[in-house]
Formats: structure tokens, C-alpha cells, sequence
């Protein structure tokens, strides 16, 4: 055995530190590590590897392989793996562990030591046994070590292994061969291990996900169908997408339990004794509602106990309820012309609201039990049938007879119990009257003081009852040509009335009865009256055209005086005018505490710093007179009120349409104050591409704030209504209005909060202006500074991380909804994340999930959002970077014609940043990697076209001036990823 032999067996002799790997979602091929017998691999030529198997501490075999043929030159031995069955695998992981001999240590050694041995594989459909052709074997790669051992090394009998792992694929075979070729090193080969990645089998959204092999091509996912759990059902089709490094990815949809079965760990487990469940969804069971019960398990419903039941629309959640029991207190008042009856509630309304009563009517002779049902002669007001209130009227009956009636509660049970239902009955004999004769205290005639033609006014003698005190009179009237049974009546105390809304030229019916503490008396005769035609009303008129007068005349009067007065207060509001002038300046330069940066620059000011909030509304937003309004439709419902289109009169200007939002009545003083400030906000901006306040309405009701009317409305229905139908250049110009406002809003130091499509507004020219500033808020002089609050919703599909976890709002954060706007605007108003929960949306984006390109989007713009999405605050752009970069969109159509779907390079995972090419020109190009102070080199060089920089080498980067190295390796290496990426966009038709 040669010396150098030796050096590489005494490894079998030393401790070797194993690093544990993780095998958490691979699918292992073969681990020498694991195999008790020999593991059989050959070598070519016999002399060349030595297979050496020792037992651990724990007893189980280590399987190396070592070779050491250094101090003879030209090695070439080759070891071969039995073969490997792929199984699902379409692309493969290879993991070796190695110890490697520094060839300095080794003395006495030649230049023919090497540091490094080669790795091959050869894929066949079956095994070929001893067959070895080395000329079929494709090289995967040179294994080189991190980490090689010395003469020390071997003195401290502790060795750290060299992990290296290299993929190979696709593979399409059945199967395959591994192979080592060492050229002269000294190498231990201590364990390979070869595996493929998968999604592991899961549960999510009570769905189950099988075991999912990821496709070659990393930058695809796989999509997979979830299968619902046991005893659950689809409510939206689950669905995950298998990453290619195993990783399950973008849940959508999900399962629920099933009537009779509720979610426990991930399950669905039935419904316990005494509880139900009778919808499906992810809610718990419940217990049965009272007197119902369940006996079995996974009940859908309870059923009701003995004497108990369930309306047919009565819902499941309901109790069982039972009939009422007979009303009470039946009582009765008679006079000559009605009956009234009245009775008290039942005192068991058997547990429900719907209680009506039915009234029977029996006529009976003077001996027992000669009774009949009542005939038709008979009238009930309102009806004997379905009664909600506990009084009836009876009309029409026969004097001197003996009349019983049955009164029976019901409720919406009644008609499920099968026991009588329980009445409660009352005889009246029509042969007595009630406390007074029926004519004692009748009043005289009626008499018709004057009429017109729309009123007749009457009058009558009170009745003289010394022993009586009259409550009210009753006057009841109808038109002669309609029968009686369709009347009017009125109530007064005094004895003569007004009877109003009649109509013209028309015969009226009148009579009159009393009620006193002793009941009502018979009516009286009937009068008729009739109301007079438009001629006959000029008499009358004389009257009225004299109060007309007398009230203009005391109307001008009363103008004279006020237009002294406003004379007088005029020069007094001059005179403070002018002492306040000095004082407006003043503030001028000095808002919310802070001095301005210089005089001119506007800032914004928070209206919450005012003590008294409507001297911020009256200092911001200009008061307009409510008749200069006149509202036209309503068009919506905002949170306070009804909004409104009308138009605005303004003197010496034609009227413009506005929309006008208003405050509900009934409002309490906290609701006008927030009502308000939204107008204090808006009244401090002047932009074209933000929402215009005309005015505010204060002074009077309702309270209005008025502002521009937008014809198209907001931009997300807007566009989901015009699906597909403008250009992407036209989509960019919105783009960029919005921008341009959010900048301006940005540069007065103010944060929306709530930027998203649904509170852009869009006018008839398509030009957008941000709008609704009720979540808003300021920020400090500091530029650093975000506003942190707690409480209040926030629109987690459109509000950037930080600011859900921290509550932290800033201009950076406004960038991030302005991202999502942008994906809105080219999807044509979808809702982002589609149907995912907002838990999975936040949950989603801190593993680095974003969402995708829209169809048809162009990898500029992906990409501006993509930048819009750092995570990291400080990375993401400013709004007037955004603006200029929108700018050279729009001067350069030609750069919006590369789509996302058209490009090849597409990111390994969703999270992550593609590097596409947002540069349109060399300027653009250079400032992306930092090298800008080129610029002019590279236009007086020649090259001013993006193709004509792809084809230039490293010695055209020195000519051009490029002097220092490291700004020619930037250079170079940028040239190469531009060469690659207009490679793409060629092939696919496109041209940067």
C-alpha cells in the first residue's frame, strides 16, 4: 500500500462531526447512511476507490468510500452508484459528504495532487448490471471542498464534513446512475444522498392537498385542488400552488362543516347531544333553543317538546312556543247605533309576538242553548277575523235580542295544536242601552256657518247636561254620491269645527255625535252641505287679499330696517377687518404650531388642533346660501347622509353641477363636528387632481358640504363597467393623475390612509381626483415621522404592512395602496386577493406573497408595483418619482408594449422582485446602477440606443473613458442582464 494510501484510510479511524440536514418536505432516493448491507457500487479500475464499511456508537454501518492515488500522476478511477428508480421525481437533488486533504500537507507530493473530483449521471429506463461506459455519463459538475484537512487535523481525531448539493434535471427515464471520477486527490467520500422536493400532504381551510411533485420549470407553481374533509362542503373551490422548492403557497377558497358538524382542530366533528347545527359554514354547533331538545349526534335541527311547537317559517335558532291562553277582561259599552268591545291580552302568549284574535258571534233565543250563528247582517270594524288590536266595533244589530260572543287568541302555533283552542265568551243584550238613554244628550241641528271650495265650516248648540261633562263631539261626513260605508270622521272639543280637503262644487253628508263620561250618544240627523265652486270664492277672497296686504306693508317696513342696519354693521366689520389684517398675515407664515419652511409653501393643518372645530370649517370652506342649491336626484348613501347631484347658482356665473352630501336629521353634535372636518380637510387643497370643495352649508338645515360633480363616478365601478375598453395609455394617464394628486397631498406633509380605487372619482374627461378624506390624517415637519393611532377599521387588502401590525401611517405607506390602485386600474376594478380571507391576505404578504401582473399588463408597470410593495418603508418610491417615471411612460408608448405573460424570466416564487428592465433609455439605464456621471461618454462614444449598448464588450467600456475596474465589472455585468433581457423581449416580438 502506497504512503499516500495511507493518508486518506487512517480516516476511518477519526471522529467525523455529521451536520444534521432537514428532510422536512423531500422525498429521500438513497441515503448510503441508511443501508445495513453493502451497498455494491463499482469501481473502475478495482485498484482505483477502496469501499470501506466501519459500525458507529450506535451500531450501524458507515459505508465510506475513499481514494488517495496522489504521488502517481494521471489518475482516472471512477465510482459508480447501483441504479436509482426516479419515482414521481422530475428533477433530482444529489447531497454528498466528503472530507478532502489539503494537497500543501501532504509531503513529498508532485504537482499531480488535486482538490477537487467530478460528478456524472446517466439515466436509463432499467439497470444494465456491470456494464460501464464512462462516455455515457454527463457531467453534472466539479465538486470542490470549503473545507480541506491537514497533518493537524488528523492530530485532533475530529474532521468537519464538506456538504455540497447540486440538482440535476429534468430527468424523464425511469431511472439513473451516479458516478464519481477522482483525477489524483485525496478525497473520504463519507455519504450521498439523492431525494426529490415535494408539497407534503396538508389540511387547510379543512381541505386536504396531496402530496404534490413541483414542476421543473422554477418560476411556475403547480395549481392543486383541495378535497374537503369528512362531513364538509365546498363554499369556495380550495386550491393551493405547490412552489418549486416544496412550499405550499396562496390558499384561496375553502370548506366548511356541513349541517350537524363543526370545526375542531382542523375537522369536522358532529354536534354533541343538546346542541345543533342547521346551516353549514365555520360556525359552532349550538344548544338547542328552549323546550326543544336533541338526542343523537350531527343534529341538523332540535325538536320541540310535548305542547310545543314550530312555525313553518319559524328559523331553527328559534324557540319552540306553544298557543296563547283565552284573552282576559272581556267588556263591553252599548248605545244605540254600536257595540264595543274590548279585552285584555292573554296572560300566556304562549312565548310569541304574532298574537291576532278571531270574535264569534252566536244569537241566542230566551231559552238555554237555543243559539245560532250570527248572519251577515251583522258589521265588524274593523273585521271579526285575524284582529291585532283587542277591540272590535259591532254595527247593525237587532234591539232586544240576546247576542253571546266568543273571543279566541291565536298566535302562529294555533293551528298545529290539536287541543280546542281555549275563548273567552260575552252575552250583551241589545234590550238595555249603556249608563244614559241613547237620544239623552244629542245636540241640536247643525248648522253651516260659511263654506268654499275646499272647507265648510259648522257649528251646533252644546247639550244641556248639568249632571254631564262633554269630552268631545264626533262629526262624521261623506260625499253624497258614496254610500256610507266609506267615510271620514273628526274629533273637537269645542262645538264647531272646520272641515277641510274637500273637493269643489261637491255635496257633502254630515252628523254629529257626543261622547261623555257616560258614552257615546246616537248620531244625529244627517245634514247636507255643499262646498262652492271657484266663482264663489271672490267674496271670500276680499278677506284674504286684505291680510296680503297689510303683510306686504309690514314686510317693506321691516326691509327698511334692515337695510339701515346692515349699513351700520358694515362699516363695523370694516373697521375690524382692517384691525385684523396685520393679524392674518401674521398666521399666514405661522400654521399648527410650526413656521412655515419659507413664505408661500403651503401646509397642511390639521383641523383637530382647533379648540373649537368650526372656526376650522369657517376658515377653510366658504359658506354658501342654501337657496343658491337646488338639488336635483339622489344619487347615493354616504355614512352620515344621503349624497346628492344638483347645480350651484353662483352671481355673474353660469351654474355648475355639483354633488352635495348631507347630514341626516337626528344627528348628535359629535356626528356634525366629523361630518364637518372632512370639508376642513378638502377646503385646504387646490389641485386639479384632487376633489374641489365649492362650499359648505352650516347655518341652516339640512347641513350640506358641496363639492364638484364627477359625471363617471368612482373608479372602480367605473372601470368594472368598461371592461377592456381603453388603452393601456389611457389607463397610464389615470395612472398618473392619481399620482400627481397623491404627490401634491404628499408635499403638504398629509397622509390619505385610505388610497383605493373605490375613493378615486373620475369626471367626463376620465380625469381621476383623489377623494373621501375621513380616515386621513397629519403628518409632523419631520418627513420620518408617521402618524401611529389605535383603534378604527383599516382596509387591510390596500394598507401597507407596518401600518397593520403598528398602526404606523406615512407618505410610504400611501405608495403601498397606491401599488394596489395601480393593480386595480389594470385589472379593470377586481378585488385584490380575490376571495381570500383578510387573515390569509396579511399572512400571505409577510411570507412575501404579492400580487401578480393583471392579464395584458405591461412589465413597467408590474414593476412599479412591485416597488410600491417593499417591505421595507425607505425602499419604496416617492410620489414624485412615480409621477416622472409615469411621464416617460407616456412620451414613450413603445415601452409599454412589453406585457408580463410575454416575458420568459419569470420570479422562482411570488414574493419575489423581478428584475425587469424599468429603464427606457440610456439615461434611465445608467442611473439604475449608480453609473450616471457616464452619461455623456456613452453619447458622444455613439451608443444611444439601448440595442447599441447591448452589443458593446468590455474594451468599448474602456475606450468609451470607464477607467476604474470596478465600474467596469458593473458596467459589463449590467450590459450582460440587458443583452438577456432584450434577448427575451425580440423572441417575443417586443422592443424596448
Amino acid at each position: 500500500m502506497t504512503s499516500g494510501k495511507k493518508y486518506c484510510l487512517v480516516l476511518l479511524f477519526l471522529r467525523i462531526l455529521f451536520t444534521p440536514s432537514s428532510h422536512g418536505n423531500q422525498v429521500v432516493l438513497l441515503d448510503t447512511t441508511t443501508v445495513l448491507g453493502e451497498l455494491g457500487w463499482k469501481t473502475y479500475p478495482i485498484n482505483g476507490w477502496d469501499a470501506i464499511t466501519e459500525m458507529d456508537e450506535h451500531n450501524r454501518p458507515i459505508h465510506t468510500f475513499q481514494v488517495c492515488n496522489v504521488m502517481e500522476p494521471n489518475q482516472n478511477n471512477w465510482l459508480r452508484s447501483n441504479w436509482i428508480f426516479r419515482q414521481a421525481a422530475q428533477k433530482v437533488y444529489v447531497e454528498l459528504r466528503f472530507t478532502l486533504r489539503d494537497c500543501n500537507s501532504i509531503p513529498w507530493v508532485s504537482g499531480t495532487c488535486k482538490e477537487t473530483f467530478n460528478l456524472f449521471y446517466h439515466e436509463t429506463d432499467e439497470s444494465h448490471g456491470g456494464a460501464f461506459k464512462p462516455a455515457q455519463y454527463t457531467k453534472i459538475d466539479t465538486i470542490a471542498a470549503d473545507e480541506s484537512f491537514t497533518q493537524m487535523d488528523l492530530g485532533d481525531r475530529i474532521l468537519k464534513l464538506n456538504t455540497e448539493v447540486r440538482e440535476v434535471g429534468p430527468v424523464s427515464r425511469k431511472g439513473f446512475y451516479l458516478a464519481f471520477q477522482d483525477i489524483g486527490a485525496c478525497i473520504a467520500l463519507v455519504s450521498v444522498r439523492v431525494y426529490y422536493k415535494k408539497c407534503p400532504f396538508t389540511l387547510r381551510n379543512l381541505a386536504s392537498f396531496p402530496d404534490t411533485v413541483p414542476r421543473v420549470d422554477s418560476s411556475s407553481l403547480v395549481e392543486v385542488r383541495g378535497a374537503c374533509v369528512d362531513h364538509a362542503e365546498e363554499r369556495d373551490t380550495p386550491k393551493l400552488y405547490c412552489g418549486a422548492d416544496g412550499d405550499w403557497l396562496v390558499p384561496l377558497g375553502k370548506c366548511v362543516c356541513s349541517m350537524g358538524y363543526e370545526e375542531i382542530d382542523g375537522a369536522c366533528a358532529a354536534c354533541k347531544p343538546g346542541f345543533y347545527k342547521a346551516f353549514a359554514g365555520n360556525i359552532k354547533c349550538s344548544k338547542c333553543p328552549p323546550h326543544s331538545y336533541s338526542y343523537g349526534e350531527g343534529a341538523i335541527l332540535c325538536h320541540c317538546e310535548k305542547g310545543f311547537y314550530r312555525a313553518e317559517k319559524d328559523p331553527p335558532t328559534m324557540a319552540c312556543t306553544r298557543p296563547p291562553s283565552p284573552p282576559r277582561n272581556v267588556l263591553f259599552h252599548l248605545n244605540d247605533t254600536c257595540l264595543l268591545l274590548e279585552w285584555s291580552p292573554p296572560s300566556d302568549t304562549g312565548g310569541r309576538r304574532d298574537l291576532t284574535y278571531n270574535v264569534l258571534c252566536k244569537r241566542c233565543g230566551p231559552q238555554p242553548g237555543q243559539c245560532q250563528l250570527c248572519g251577515e247582517e251583522l258589521r265588524f270594524v274593523p273585521r271579526p277575523q285575524g284582529l291585532t288590536n283587542s277591540t272590535v266595533t259591532v254595527m247593525d244589530f237587532s234591539a232586544r235580542a240576546n247576542y253571546t260572543f266568543e273571543i279566541e287568541s291565536l298566535n302562529g302555533v294555533s293551528e298545529m295544536s290539536h287541543f280546542p283552542r281555549p275563548f273567552t265568551a260575552i252575552t250583551v243584550s241589545t234590550d238595555q242601552g249603556g249608563s244614559a238613554p241613547a237620544g239623552a244628550f244629542m245636540v241640536g241641528m247643525l248648522k253651516k256657518d260659511w263654506a268654499s271650495q275646499n272647507s265648510i265650516a259648522l257649528s251646533w248648540l252644546e247639550p244641556d247636561l248639568p249632571s254631564l261633562n262633554v269630552v268631545d263631539y264626533e262629526i262624521k261626513y261623506y260625499e253624497k254620491e258614496h254610500e256610507e260605508l266609506s267615510y271620514s270622521s273628526t274629533r273637537t272639543k269645542a262645538p264647531s269645527v272646520i272641515i277641510t280637503g274637500l273637493k269643489p262644487s261637491t255635496c257633502y253628508v254630515f252628523s254629529l255625535r257626543t261622547r261623555t263620561s257616560a258614552g257615546h250618544s246616537a248620531y244625529s240627523p244627517k245634514y247636507e252641505y255643499e262646498t262652492t265652486d271657484d266663482t264663489s270664492d271672490m267674496a271670500s277672497d276680499q278677506g284674504q287679499v286684505l291680510v296680503i296686504v297689510t303683510a306686504a306693508v309690514g314686510g317693506f317696513t321691516l326691509l327698511i330696517i334692515l337695510t339701515l342696519f346692515f349699513l351700520i354693521t358694515g362699516r363695523c366689520q370694516w373697521y375690524i377687518k382692517s384691525k385684523m389684517s396685520s393679524e392674518d398675515k401674521r398666521r399666514t407664515n405661522y400654521q399648527n404650531g410650526h413656521a412655515l419652511p419659507y413664505p408661500g409653501v403651503k401646509t397642511y393643518v390639521d383641523p383637530d388642533t382647533y379648540e373649537d372645530p368650526a372656526q376650522a370649517v369657517h376658515e377653510f370652506a366658504k359658506e354658501i346660501d342654501p337657496t343658491r342649491i337646488r338639488i336635483e336626484r339622489v344619487i347615493g348613501a354616504g355614512e352620515f347622509g344621503e349624497v346628492c347631484s344638483g347645480r350651484l347658482r353662483t352671481p355673474g356665473k353660469r351654474e355648475t353641477a355639483v354633488a352635495i352630501k348631507t347630514l341626516k336629521g337626528g344627528y348628535v353634535e359629535r356626528q356634525r363636528r366629523d361630518f364637518l372636518r372632512e370639508a376642513s380637510i378638502m377646503g385646504q387643497f387646490d389641485h386639479p387632481n384632487i376633489i374641489r370643495l365649492e362650499g359648505v352649508v352650516t347655518k341652516s338645515r339640512p347641513v350640506m358640504i358641496v363639492v364638484e360633480y364627477m359625471e363617471n363616478g368612482s373608479l372602480d365601478s367605473f372601470l368594472r363597467n368598461h371592461d377592456g375598453h381603453f388603452t393601456v395609455i389611457q389607463l397610464v394617464g389615470m395612472l398618473r393623475g392619481i399620482a400627481s394628486g397623491m404627490k401634491y397631498l404628499s408635499d403638504m406633509g398629509y397622509v390619505h390612509r385610505d388610497l383605493a380605487a373605490r375613493n378615486i372619482l373620475v369626471n367626463s374627461n376620465l380625469v381621476c381626483k383623489v377623494s373621501d378624506f375621513g380616515l386621513s390624517r397629519v403628518l409632523e415637519d419631520d418627513p420620518e415621522a408617521a402618524y401611529t393611532t389605535t383603534g378604527g377599521k383599516i382596509p387591510i387588502r390596500w394598507t401597507a404592512p407596518e401600518a397593520i401590525s403598528y398602526r404606523k401611517f406615512s407618505s410610504a405607506s400611501d405608495a403601498w395602496s397606491y401599488g394596489i390602485v395601480m393593480w386595480e386600474v389594470m385589472s379593470y376594478g377586481e378585488r385584490p386577493y380575490w376571495e381570500m380571507s383578510n387573515q390569509d391576505v396579511i399572512l400571505s404578504i409577510e411570507e412575501g406573497y404579492r400580487l401578480p401582473a393583471p392579464m395584458g399588463c405591461p412589465v413597467a408597470l408590474h414593476q412599479l408595483m412591485l416597488h410600491c410593495w417593499q417591505k421595507e418603508r425607505s425602499q419604496r418610491p416617492k410620489f414624485i418619482d412615480m409621477v416622472s417615471f409615469l411621464d416617460k411612460l407616456i412620451r414613450n408608448p413603445s415601452s409599454l408594449l412589453a406585457l408580463v405573460e410575454d416575458m420568459q424570466c419569470l420570479p422562482d416564487s411570488p414574493g419575489e422582485v423581478v428584475d425587469y428592465p424599468m429603464f427606457i433609455s440610456i439615461g434611465d439605464w445608467l442611473d439604475s446602477i449608480k453609473m450616471s456621471q457616464y452619461k455623456n461618454s456613452f453619447v458622444a462614444a455613439g451608443f444611444s440606443t439601448l440595442d447599441s449598448v447591448a452589443q458593446m464588450t468590455i474594451e468599448d467600456v474602456r475606450r468609451i473613458g470607464v477607467v476604474l475596474i470596478g465600474h467596469q465589472r458593473r458596467i459589463v455585468s449590467s450590459i450582460q442582464t440587458l443583452r438577456l433581457q432584450l434577448l427575451h423581449e425580440q423572441e417575443k416580438g417586443f422592443h424596448v
